[in-house]
């Protein structure tokens, strides 16, 4: 791995080891999981296909009114190529009618992340009714750097039974999805090379709210990983950097406290484990 220092198949069979002990505990044989078209939810369901078998993955495509018609084509190729069952499910609809009910309270008020959210958390609660309906645990997509730095969705797209690459950076899950393609094209090459984007509003970028992953990754390491004192950092990355990253990391923390259990990748997974706050 590009970070963690381990080789890129050992990772890959230890997600899946990982994923196939957590369902034999949980006494469960099925999935189901969100598909954006995005690198991180192409990523889990081949992880999942390969580790639970292809029919036994079932990924639910949930376009709202920003979705891109790529990405939705790109959700698509992958759950054929898979071979994996899928459901796709607008929430257009859902969402204009919560955003009816919400206008007494919202009126007035601009566009933010309030409406990106609600979208997230429209697809949290479908896929939760998926899971508690066919008993299928629902797999968690999201990645190290998000995590890290709070680019996530409570009781949305944070939602899960599993957090499958939480103890993966963007720059690895990169790497692991060109090593699920070595031998034939699993994920699409489109999602491979596309920016990354939630795609809650128009024309979004992960660039638009984080530093480029390729400068975030390595900082998140040495701080996370390594251990090291922000203050000797400053000549590598600049202290104004390095500012937004940590204010990033504290905001987060209150999330962190609720995530689903963690395939441990490396050798430092994301912990906040503690349940208490006191001064």
């Amino acid at each position: 791995m590009l970070l963690n220092n381990l080789p890129i198949e050992k990772a890959h069979d230890k997600i899946i080891t990982a994923i196939r002990a957590f369902f034999k505990k949980a006494c469960a044989d099925k999935a189901v999981l969100g598909l954006s078209g995005g690198i991180d939810s192409a990523v889990v369901m081949a992880l999942a296909a390969e580790a639970l078998g292809n029919k036994n993955v079932h990924g639910i495509l949930m376009p709202s009114p920003f979705s891109t018609m790529h990405s939705i084509n790109d959700a698509v190729t992958l759950a054929e190529n898979l071979d994996s069952p899928y459901t796709v499910i607008p929430i257009g609809s859902i969402y204009h009618r919560f955003l009816k009910e919400l206008d007494p309270l919202f009126k007035n008020t601009d566009f933010d992340t309030t409406e990106e959210n609600l979208q997230a958390r429209i697809r949290g609660t479908i896929l939760m009714a998926y899971s508690n309906k066919f008993k299928a645990l629902l797999l968690n997509t999201s990645n190290k750097s998000e995590l890290s730095v709070g680019y996530g969705t409570l009781y949305g797209d944070l939602c899960g039974a599993l957090m499958v690459i939480a103890d993966l950076y963007k720059i690895e899950v990169y790497e692991l999805a060109s090593y699920i393609n070595r031998e034939k094209t699993i994920i699409p090459e489109s999602t491979m090379t596309k920016a990354p984007s939630a795609e809650l509003r128009d024309n979004q970028k992960d660039t638009d709210s984080l530093p480029e992953y390729s400068k975030l990754d390595p900082l998140l390491y040495a701080l996370h990983e390594e251990g090291r004192n922000p203050d000797e950092l400053e000549k590598e990355y600049g202290k104004e950097f390095i500012d937004r990253v940590l204010k990033l990391k504290s905001s987060a923390s209150f999330k962190a406290m609720q995530f689903a259990p963690i395939v441990k990748v490396g050798t430092k997974p994301l912990s906040f484990r503690e349940k208490w706050f006191e001064v």
